[in-house]
């Protein structure tokens, strides 16, 4: 008996898991695969969807402690845990695995990071506006990395923190313009558009102080958002980020969102500490954000459409629209990146890639647009 009542209050529990939003999760998630796997399909060594598929599924690899200890925590990390760091491995599997891989994996982890901070910031501000790139969050992450590595390069090892310190500097900077006995949901974007404007102005300034050109055409890939180039190490710095605070964080804070959103008085009767949980959960967007910039350079919109299209699928409930961030961010991203890195080569038989924040700002620059057509009372939740 106290067994089937245990299960009856885990179906409970679980009743905001229904098929709208595990079938949301599934497309997203067919999207992100089929991508990706023409992301691995296409490159220099050409090879069919049949050898990409076969070497991303490659057992000597998903079999292997040591090949994946090693490409997960490195050479030096996963010898110093007693991993063996030499190994072989087919051709295609090597090239897979080595360089197209780590590009999809880390498009996979910009596009949940963006769109869970976007949910954050759009419900602790009430402000469906609200986003990383529009707050100022994403400029000021961009200026602390634009200025290690123009001014500090031996820092450049510390740029995830380095980009949250700017970002969250840029935040409250945001919050502090925008603060008049409270907030509303204008002050705040307007507030945000202002401090972003000299932000973006200031790294623009900072090209004039690089030493050489390979700086400054790093320094152009950071304001852009580009994927091109990113190997194994860039998903090692991000990924720690995502699993230990930015998805811990989301979880535990999805009904403190909820509540949120019924506003400050209520919020207070329930017993919430209304600024130290707002405190907190912005705290986690800044660190998903810029995180996320920190290895992909200012990828625009993804934190302000994703929330949108999920919402209108799934509901307001931060249980389901988390979840639903979650999968259909990467999703985004590595189709976006898929077109950025595809779209010349296969039409023009030109090696250009695009910066993925070019495609997401053409995607979501017209979603912007047709939000403030559709919606009458644009800019709060």
């Amino acid at each position: 008996m106290a067994a089937k009542t245990d299960s009856v209050a885990s179906l409970r529990r679980l009743g905001w898991l229904d098929p709208t939003l595990v079938g949301f999760c599934a497309v997203s998630v067919a999207l992100t695969i089929l991508a990706g796997l023409i992301q691995v399909r296409f490159g220099t060594f050409p090879m069919s969807f049949a050898t990409a598929w076969a070497a991303v599924s490659d057992p000597a690899v998903w079999l292997r402690p040591n090949v994946l200890a090693t490409l997960l925590l490195g050479e030096g990390a996963a010898s110093a845990l007693g991993f063996t760091t030499a190994y072989d491995l087919a051709k295609p599997t090597l090239i897979v695995w080595s360089i197209r891989l780590p590009r999809v994996l880390v498009a996979m982890l910009v596009g949940l990071s963006l769109a869970l901070s976007g949910a954050i910031f759009q419900a602790v501000t009430k402000n469906e506006l609200a986003s990383p790139f529009i707050l100022g969050v994403s400029s000021g992450a961009g200026l602390a990395i634009l200025l290690t590595l123009v001014a500090f390069p031996a820092l450049s090892t510390l740029l995830p923190v380095t980009a949250a310190v700017g970002g969250t500097l840029a935040f409250l900077v945001v919050y502090a313009i925008a603060w008049k006995g409270g907030t509303s949901p204008v002050r705040l974007v307007l507030a945000g558009v202002i401090v972003g404007t000299v932000l973006n102005s200031l790294q623009t300034a900072l090209f004039f102080f690089a030493g050489d050109v390979g700086t400054v055409q790093q320094a152009v890939a950071w304001t852009t958002g580009s994927l091109t180039g990113v190997d194994w190490e860039q998903v090692r710095m991000l990924l720690p980020w995502v699993v230990l605070v930015v998805l811990p964080g989301t979880a535990l804070g999805a009904r403190q969102l909820n509540v949120l959103l019924l506003g400050e008085s209520t919020a207070s009767a329930l017993g919430m500490r209304v600024e130290r949980t707002r405190f907190l959960l912005s705290g986690i967007g800044i660190v998903a954000a810029a995180a996320s910039v920190a290895v992909a350079g200012i990828v625009g919109f993804v934190g302000l459409i994703v929330p949108h299209m999920v919402r209108t699928v799934v509901g307001t409930d931060h249980k389901r629209l988390l979840v639903g961030c979650a999968f259909a961010g990467p999703a985004l991203v590595v189709v976006a990146d898929t077109v950025a890195r595809l779209f010349f080569p296969v039409v023009f038989g030109s090696p250009t890639q695009l910066p993925v924040g070019i495609v997401t700002g053409l995607v979501g620059g017209p979603y912007f647009l047709y939000l403030m057509r559709k919606r009458q009372q644009l800019g709060e939740l």
